[in-house]
Parts: structure tokens; sequence; C-alpha cells
């Protein structure tokens, strides 16, 4: 692929492998004058995700799971047609897989460990509590006459 700016990184040092994206082309809907007709500049890029040997084991799974809904039989397609010339929407496409695939493979948040609100502050919160009550109170409870 001549121009094609270097490899797309997932994340560390795996990248998008060249030779297992999967490019269609076919002609954009929307704006482009008399060219518009005759160019192909609709970009479908495709990644076989189940049969892939580019990725670690750990994070193929994690991405099975996390992209069920956007597979097709293992493989996730990408569109992009914002662009009028087919190279940048190869580009934007490409850039989005990778930054997909990135989020899917991420590990799994820290799960979060509760905290314990200091007995200082729970006996403060409830002597101001009751601080405003007897204020409240002591305005209904006066007779003004």
């Amino acid at each position: 692929m001549d121009g094609m700016s270097g490899p797309h990184v997932i994340r560390g040092s795996v990248s998008l492998p060249e030779a297992e994206l999967m490019w269609r082309f076919s002609r954009s809907s929307g704006p482009g004058g008399q060219h518009v007709n005759t160019s192909d500049s609709k970009v479908e890029l495709s990644f076989d995700l189940a049969r892939t040997e580019a990725l670690p084991e750990v994070w193929k799974q994690r991405a099975l799971e996390r992209l069920a809904g956007r597979l097709v039989d293992g493989v996730v397609t990408v569109r992009s047609s914002e662009h009028r010339s087919q190279w940048r929407n190869r580009e934007a496409a490409a850039v989005r897989l990778a930054a997909l695939l990135a989020e899917a493979t991420a590990p799994p948040p820290k799960p979060r460990r509760p905290t314990r609100i200091p007995r200082g502050i729970n006996e403060r919160r409830l002597r101001e509590k009751k601080q405003r009550s007897q204020t409240k109170r002591g305005r209904s409870a006066r007779d003004w006459n």
C-alpha cells in the first residue's frame, strides 16, 4: 500500500496487521459533483477478529466478548465515507478500527474498594443536624404577640 501512513497501533507493540485487513470500496452518497458517480470513495474495512493471530489470546477473547453485538461470523467491520477522497476515508477507517480494538481489548477496571466514613465526620454531621433542627423548632414555637 503506497502512501498509507505507518502501522495503526492498537496498544503497546501490537498494531493492525496489514495482511489481515479486508478493504471494500463503493460509491459514497452525499456531495461531490460530477465526480461522485465515478469514484469509489466509501470505504469498508473488515478485520477477522475470531481468526487473527496478531492479538494476544487474552485480548482476543476480551474483544470477542465486548464486540459480540458488532461481529458477523467473528468479523468486525468499520465504514468511512465522510471524506471525498478514498485515501482519507481509508485512513479514517483504519484509525477507527484501531481505536475500537484498543477499547475492546483494554483490561477491565480495578474493582472499587468501598471507603469508610470517619466517625468524626459522621458525628459532626449529626451535631449540625441537631443544631439546625433546634434553630427551626425555635422559629415556630415562639408566639410573637
